[in-house]
């Protein structure tokens, strides 16, 4: 915790602390851990990830745990973090289980020892952002692009815990950010139409992921590849879903889909900043 005080003291320096008051939408969600902050900083998007992603590691990862490292903007700093604390020494017997191609990249370059779920299938802890969380702590991911290796791994781990901004809080999933699926390109065209015409995803607008599959933005001509082979389609809502869990299941029942980007009852805990302050909030009740 020596970088994050530090970075508070000197983010919060000749400023009044305030604590964080909890948002209307997570009534009922458990504080475990707040930290007091300015009413008004000057910290970036980037430095409140960092600030997460650090916390996750200092506070969840200990010597000999077998960690899995998530995908994308904010888990880029856990994996930071965690390269920090082995090559100090203040963690060993480290082993981790890399969410991406370029995750393990990242890992790779820091000198964190990888592994794969097929020698070790059972994770003490994985780290990793999301798109958004609904007041029930349920997920959507997948706008980088690793959600099928994501939830293979997340699934695995005995705690889960799930860092963000504020900005990725929602009452609803779905109108906020698109819901991400894995297909198979096999009749893609079809298998799209097919998830279209699910009854949970009435009224979705199904758009075929192209360019770098690592953005739902179109940067490109040709169709987006996943590090699996397999392509995405993103479901854009106007409304909330209503039912994540049914949907959930909808998808995945459905023949040509791989995997999906709603992550529900997998969450322990999320770690959220924000220019309030920085929380914890626990599921409700354990995940099983």
């Amino acid at each position: 915790m020596r970088f994050f005080s530090a970075a508070l003291a000197s983010a919060l320096a000749a400023q009044k602390a305030a604590s964080f008051t909890p948002s209307a939408t997570f009534s009922g969600q458990r504080f475990s851990t707040t930290i007091k902050m300015a009413e008004k900083t000057a910290l970036s998007q980037d430095e409140l990830k960092k600030m997460v992603g650090y916390k996750a590691v200092d506070d969840y990862v200990k010597s000999g745990m077998v960690v899995g490292l998530g995908t994308g903007s904010t888990a880029y700093f856990a994996v930071e973090r965690l390269g920090q604390k082995l090559e100090s020494g203040e963690l060993k017997d480290i082993v981790a289980i890399p969410t991406s191609v370029r995750t393990k990249e990242q890992a790779e370059s820091l000198k964190i020892p990888l592994v794969t779920l097929d020698t070790h299938s059972k994770l003490d802890v994985a780290i990793d952002g999301a798109d958004e969380v609904d007041p029930d702590l349920n997920l959507v991911k997948g706008g980088g692009g690793a959600l099928l290796r994501e939830k293979m791994v997340e699934v695995c781990a005995e705690k889960f815990i799930v860092i963000v901004d504020e900005s990725k809080l929602c009452d609803g999933l779905g109108p906020g950010f698109p819901l991400p699926v894995e297909i198979t390109p096999f009749c893609h065209e079809h298998t799209i139409r097919t998830i279209a015409a699910l009854p949970s995803c009435a009224g979705c607008d199904a758009v075929l992921r192209m360019g770098s599959s690592s953005s739902n933005k179109p940067d490109g001509d040709e169709i987006a590849i996943t590090d699996n082979g397999n392509y995405i389609v993103d479901l854009h809502f106007a409304e909330a879903i209503k039912d994540a869990p049914k949907m959930a299941m909808e998808l995945k029942n459905t023949v040509g889909v791989v995997d999906h980007g709603l992550f529900c009852g997998m969450t322990t805990a999320v770690i959220i900043a924000g220019s309030d302050g920085i929380s914890v909030k626990e599921a409700k009740v354990p995940v099983v």
